[in-house]
């Protein structure tokens, strides 16, 4: 190894070899992003080859296969061999074997003593019968993630290695601290939930509105400090269009998919570390196997996914010379309904047996963060004053009024647009505040003004809620409280 071990990755190695020892064949090591999987992956491959070992280390598409052989080359190990078509390594006689899972669905799978399964959170089904396979069945499969929280994983994997969680390495100096901003607050309502995340055409049509669109790009000039950044949209058509709207900004985007060429994706990488380009556009390919020095992520992509949300923003945990953190610039809510990425921890593998109730499970680390009022940055709950901007909004008392005591604000003139979008800003700042629901704005609102809030009044950010908007809602709260009372008695 050409590479000196980290800590974590130390003691990774060790609960891997006591994993092995206590008989376990199915091991799952799990690695945050930016955590050094590669280096990690090459020393198990080595210390295989010093007992004599072959290895077969497999990747989930063929795209990472050179990668993975170059990244093993730079720590000397250069007994590889590759099972690709046409591939000029091909050679059946090396020591450690790299292959995609789709070549070897197709071939005979050559002898070996170790398999190492990269990205394991990928189930296929022929990597199950292979690891089903009576001949292998005494053979070790390591599988290596950095979000191995896949449904069913456990069914395959026998247990589960935690060397450090992303937390950790922040705290240690090994990954970036990060900032998140919510600069504004897309309308999924409409949009179907399948399989666990939300219906791609449903999302690509709730995100791909141009204001939504040109906030992505006004936030990024504004926030963005001009920093290297990689952008998340929904499919391909919002990837073009928000790459449409930097470029008449006069800001150079590159754009990456799931179709573009090896070489283009080299070419966009080298712009994209030479400066020419200052952001990159994907649709769902650069979250693993990239190594760009990234410094601001823009969320564009609502998810109910945890291992995708934080494969996202892992992009930006990498540490690099002069970066003091990664700005996150979160403009699909995702942070506010699944917290910081510092915040999810899983600590065995799932089994894939129904799940029990929310209420049963949740074993988050910290509540969900709240938005700053002022500048948007969304900050844990429980911390006061912002960190950025140093807002410090007013704490609110619960309602311990006499009845009668507040009344109802009346209007003596028809209100405004203007009126309507300042009301609804304040309601949000309330909301943020005390923890209330998107869903209780909407409904305020309709309260006081008897139809929902609809054009540019939902785009307005949050701000401090004054004294008229708090006397109100305490008015509401009470006349609510004499109703209920009143059902009760009645």
């Amino acid at each position: 190894m050409n590479s000196e071990l980290r800590p974590h990755q130390t003691r990774a190695l060790a609960k891997l070899k006591s994993s092995l020892m206590a008989g376990r064949r199915r091991p799952m090591l799990a690695m945050p992003t930016g955590a050094g999987k590669t280096i990690l992956s090459a020393a198990i491959v080595e210390g295989a080859l010093r007992k004599g070992n072959r290895v077969i280390f497999t990747v989930p598409r063929i795209s990472l296969i050179d990668q993975t052989v170059a990244a093993f080359w730079r720590e000397g190990i250069t007994d590889v061999g590759v099972i690709q078509s046409s591939h000029p390594m091909t050679n059946a006689s090396r020591a450690v074997q790299v292959a995609s899972v789709q070549t070897l669905r197709n071939r005979d799978i050559p002898p070996a003593d170790v398999v190492v399964i990269d990205e394991a959170h990928e189930i296929f089904e022929s990597v199950v019968r292979w690891m089903n396979d009576a001949a292998w069945r005494g053979v070790p499969f390591i599988g290596l993630s950095a979000t191995p929280w896949t449904r069913g994983l456990g069914q395959h994997y026998d247990d589960l290695i935690v060397a450090a969680t992303t937390q950790e390495l922040i705290d240690e100096g090994y990954l970036a601290p990060f900032r998140v901003f919510a600069p504004s607050h897309p309308d999924l309502s409409g949009v179907r939930t399948v399989a666990g995340d939300y219906h791609e055409g449903d999302l690509g049509a709730a995100m791909d509105r141009p204001a939504l669109t040109a906030d992505v790009v006004e936030t990024w000039r504004r926030l963005g400090e001009n920093r290297p950044t990689l952008c998340f949209a929904v499919n391909c058509a919002h990837a073009r269009g928000i790459q449409a709207r930097f470029q008449e900004a006069g800001i150079p985007c590159g754009y990456v998919d799931a179709r573009t060429s090896v070489e283009e994706r080299e070419r966009v990488g080298r712009a994209f570390h030479a400066g020419d380009l200052r952001v990159i556009c994907n649709v769902g390919v650069l979250t693993t196997g990239v190594d760009l020095d990234v410094r601001c992520i823009i969320l564009a992509r609502p998810t109910k996914s945890e291992m995708l949300y934080v494969q996202m923003i892992g992009r930006g945990l990498r540490t690099a010379d002069g970066k003091s953190d990664c700005l996150v610039l979160d403009h699909s809510d995702t942070t506010q309904r699944l917290g910081f990425v510092t915040d999810i921890h899983h600590h065995e593998l799932d089994d894939g047996k129904p799940r029990k109730s929310q209420s049963e499970t949740k074993t988050r680390a910290a509540p969900l963060p709240k938005e700053c009022p002022k500048c948007s940055r969304l900050k844990p709950a429980g911390v006061h004053a912002c960190p950025s901007c140093g807002f410090r909004p007013e704490r609110q008392s619960g309602i311990e009024c006499e009845e009668g005591e507040l009344v109802e604000l009346r209007a003596s003139r028809k209100p405004t647009p203007e009126d309507k979008r300042r009301f609804y800003a304040q309601l949000r700042g309330y909301a943020l505040e005390r923890g209330k629901s998107e869903k209780w704005v909407l409904a305020m609102f309709r309260s006081k003004f008897h139809e929902w809030p609809h054009g540019r009044t939902k785009r307005v950010g949050a701000v401090e809620c004054g004294p008229e908007v708090l006397g109100w809602i305490r008015s509401r709260q009470i006349a609510w409280a004499k109703s209920r009372r009143g059902r009760e008695a009645a």
